[in-house]
């Protein structure tokens, strides 16, 4: 996500100086490693026991790399063991090897990429703010423009993308790459925000335009429920900050509905921006612009309840569940990539 507002002042707007009072503060903790924080990690916070048996007693909460000015769009990469994402106003994608831990520069030159991910055939797509489409890296090296117009008309700048096993990419066209220059570059949005499907032929389909500012995406495990985050209030202050949930339709969705409103009596209301799904219908949601207690990772069941939270000391902009048994969550966070085992596995891919 990016916004015509300052980051200080859009945590202003959303929350009002009186809501920011009543956050509880988090553990203090050195996140160097050199302090280690004990067991269980007292910010990976619990609500329903019963509903959530995902964390793990010895498992802690782990900065894996600060350096980045927006950290955006993890992807896990089942070939190489490693995990991309990018830092939109550094114009790079950032790679970490699984190995060793070591991390470095991918792409130095990413065209301002957000939302990444893989297909079944191992190949990244990414969708780059500065171009205005979505893109895909071919093993040769090659780039495929997978979609970039849509009835004659430049797309705004794609923000997130996810692939189905019918071979299609579906992606969200908010248009935050064009409303600011420090994450793409000025230009006139000519279509309504906008869900998309490109299918295996390059046939490009509106799904929906009925969301302000379609942001992170996801299906449910199984296939039949798409969710997509709707961050609308950077750029209109008073708009609802939620979860859309649709119902799929083979090619289409239909039945549009808010799943979960990201209000916390008492601390607030954030953004949700990046969205996952877990082999148990769980949503995990990067959440924030609010502060100790709000900021990290909301864990939602498949009705909505908030379950589980993971607190980070920066705003989570997305995550992806990754490593070896895709048991390992990775949440990119404003400066800093982290991550956390869990007792569960995404659903997906990537």
């Amino acid at each position: 996500m990016s916004t015509n507002l300052t980051r200080r002042s859009l945590f202003t707007t959303a929350l009002g100086a009186a809501a920011v009072t009543t956050l509880a503060a988090q553990t203090k903790r050195d996140w160097t490693g050199k302090d280690p924080i004990g067991y269980p990690d007292p910010d990976f916070v619990v609500h329903d026991a019963k509903r959530f048996t995902a964390k793990v007693g010895n498992s802690v909460i782990e900065r894996l790399y600060v350096g980045c000015r927006w950290a955006e769009g993890p992807a896990w990469n089942g070939n190489s063991q490693s995990l991309i994402w990018s830092d939109i106003p550094n114009n790079r994608q950032m790679r970490r090897n699984e190995e060793d831990g070591h991390v470095s520069v991918y792409r130095p030159h990413a065209n301002y990429s957000n939302g990444n991910t893989f297909d079944y055939e191992g190949r990244q797509l990414s969708c780059e703010h500065d171009t205005r489409r979505l893109v895909r890296y071919e093993p040769s090296g090659a780039v495929t423009v997978i979609a970039e117009k849509f009835e004659g008309k430049p797309l705004n700048a794609p923000n997130d993308a996810i692939v189905h096993p019918d071979g299609s990419i579906w992606f969200t066209d908010p248009g935050y790459g064009i409303l600011v220059a420090y994450e793409g570059h000025l230009a006139k949005m000519e279509l309504k925000e906008a869900i998309y499907r490109v299918d295996k032929t390059g046939q490009i389909t509106k799904l929906a335009d009925d969301l302000h500012k379609p942001n992170g995406l996801c299906f449910s495990p199984d296939y039949k429920k798409l969710y997509v985050c709707d961050t609308g209030s950077s750029h209109q202050p008073g708009l609802p900050n939620i979860i859309q949930q649709y119902d799929i339709d083979g090619t289409k969705v239909k039945n549009s509905k808010v799943f979960i409103n990201t209000a916390i009596k008492g601390k607030g209301t954030g953004f949700a921006d990046g969205v996952r799904a877990d082999v148990q219908g769980n949503i995990w949601a990067g959440l924030g612009w609010v502060g100790p207690g709000y900021d990290g990772v909301h864990i939602f069941a498949p009705n909505g309840d908030l379950i589980a939270q993971i607190l980070l000391p920066e705003t989570c902009a997305n995550l992806c569940f990754g490593g070896r048994n895709r048991n390992r969550l990775f949440m990119t966070a404003s400066q800093s990539l982290y991550s956390v085992y869990v007792e569960t596995r995404g659903a997906h891919i990537c």
